[in-house]
């Protein structure tokens, strides 16, 4: 369960307890954890593009629905 505040509201943990400004610094860092030599869809477009194509059919195909669902027709598979 979630730790409540006394008017009964999610109490804020982590990162949304953060000030914004903590928040963008941190977020930041993570951006340039990698130097832009090392970033592998920088140095070739070919795979970003491949890995955006792949991720978008994913998304999209009804891979990995439980099983009765509608794959997205509104209709039962069959």
């Amino acid at each position: 369960m979630t730790p409540m505040t006394e008017a009964g509201k999610k109490s804020r943990r982590g990162f949304a307890a953060m000030n914004d400004d903590k928040q963008r610094d941190l977020a930041a860092r993570g951006g340039r954890s990698v130097p832009p030599g090392k970033r592998s869809f920088a140095r070739d477009p070919a795979l970003a593009a491949e890995a955006g194509r792949k991720g978008g059919g994913h998304a999209h195909s009804g891979a990995g629905t439980r099983s009765g669902s509608t794959g997205g027709t509104g209709r039962p598979e069959d």
